[in-house]
């Protein structure tokens, strides 16, 4: 309840009621030659098997978009003959492969400069495409697949160290990553603050309400002795009440932050990779290690394994059970938060962005082993790599089920996880 009161005061500050429902998907995008419009452009769209999925003209102010028939992997070529005479592809890769999720308007940028001033190798006007090589699909595929890993393995980091030391499996935890995405949105799109910053407040806001409710609601009914069965399935009825009303004020179509929406992608050997991707890499990257560091270096990093491990024996040691799990609440929350800001960069913003990746958060976790943070971390690495990679095999709609059975397989030999203990029941 007390997420879902802040959350209906921060996004009806600046956000009326919209509509209810998805927008659909669609590709979209922008072509300039240095900041100039490029209009007439023809852009195409097709999907996986090779069909037709619509095609567009750029306009007068560079502007394209085509409508597609739901999310997967396209392709889309733009026509080089059609570019003006002395505008060129500067990276010299006229098809790309974008994965568009569930009503999301994918972004597809193509860099244009002066003609000549293409770096490498590829398709020069006139030719035909043949679209891009399985190598080429594979490296774009690699590093989606590890940045969407450390989306991932931030959510999944917290609610695991939520599980070690409560054993609560909470399933409002994806409403929390929602909750990221969105207060960056309010504070970056409708308030005007620059992205870095609306970043930070997000992630403030996300540990403050992390460590809020568990003081005012999980702290409640862990006192009163709730059992942990009731209080997951009080978290299922908090998560769908916090959904509908992040629904109601936000709306149910896909947005995009104001700040490095369109940035071209800079080629680095086989990658080709946006500087803002790389940059929120090396933040989670920081962010993981200080929090694993923080676990095994630090007095209060102890004092949380300890209370993972037993806690009534943490009670009698001296440690303050209750201060701990809060602690690893308000961390919980700001990791999911920031997890929201990074999946909001990376495919726009949502109201059902955290639910939408919450059974693969909940796949990491069991695959490395429930309570166990390097385990999140290693399972989270896994289920990234399989969902992004598997699609050059399987169809994108698969892509998860591909995941999850791999998942089972692995339980099947290991039920613990990978770095998970066994334990005795019964």
């Amino acid at each position: 309840m007390l997420t879902a009161f802040l959350a209906c005061v921060m996004l009806s500050f600046g956000l009326g009621a919209t509509s209810a429902w998805a927008e659909g998907e669609a590709l979209q995008g922008t072509l300039t030659n240095n900041g100039a419009p490029v209009a007439g452009v023809k852009i195409k769209a097709f999907t996986q098997d090779g069909a037709p999925a619509g095609e567009d003209t750029s306009d007068e102010q560079g502007k394209w978009s085509i409508p597609v028939t739901g999310p997967g992997t396209y392709r889309v070529d733009l026509d080089l003959t059609s570019l003006p005479s002395g505008v060129g592809l500067t990276n010299n890769r006229p098809s790309l492969t974008p994965t568009v999720a569930d009503g999301q308007a994918r972004n597809v940028l193509f860099p244009l400069g002066p003609a000549g001033t293409s770096i490498g190798g590829g398709n020069q006007p006139g030719t035909k495409d043949s679209g891009p090589s399985t190598f080429d699909r594979f490296a774009d595929l690699l590093y989606s697949g590890l940045h969407f890993s450390l989306i991932i393995a931030l959510a999944a980091l917290g609610i695991s160290l939520i599980f070690g030391t409560t054993g609560l499996t909470n399933f409002a935890h994806g409403e929390m990553v929602t909750l990221g995405g969105l207060v960056t949105f309010l504070f970056n799109v409708t308030i005007g603050m620059p992205l870095v910053l609306s970043g930070i407040i997000s992630v403030v806001i996300g540990a403050a309400l992390g460590y809020f409710q568990d003081r005012a609601f999980w702290g409640w009914l862990r006192k009163r002795r709730t059992n942990l069965v009731t209080m997951m399935i009080i978290s299922i009825g908090l998560s769908l009440l916090v959904r509908y009303v992040f629904l109601y004020f936000f709306g149910g179509e896909s947005r995009n932050f104001a700040d490095y929406n369109a940035q071209a992608g800079v080629q680095y050997g086989p990658f080709l990779i946006a500087p803002k991707n790389l940059i929120a890499d090396a933040v989670a990257l920081v962010v993981l290690a200080a929090v694993s560091f923080a676990l095994v270096g630090t007095r209060l990093g102890k004092a949380t394994r300890a209370v993972a491990d037993n806690p009534a024996l943490a009670a009698a040691s001296g440690i303050n059970v209750d201060r701990i799990i809060r602690l690893v609440w308000t961390i919980g929350g700001g990791l999911a938060a920031l997890s929201g800001v990074i999946l909001g960069a990376f495919q726009g913003v949502g109201f059902q962005m955290g639910f939408q990746i919450l059974l693969l958060i909940f796949a990491a976790v069991t695959l490395g082993g429930f309570g166990t943070a390097w385990g999140a971390l290693l399972g989270s690495l896994v289920i990234g790599l399989f969902i992004q990679i598997s699609t050059l095999w399987i169809p994108t709609e698969l892509k998860s089920v591909g995941a999850l059975a791999v998942l089972i397989v692995i339980l099947l030999f290991r039920p613990q996880g990978i770095l998970g203990r066994r334990a005795r029941i019964g």
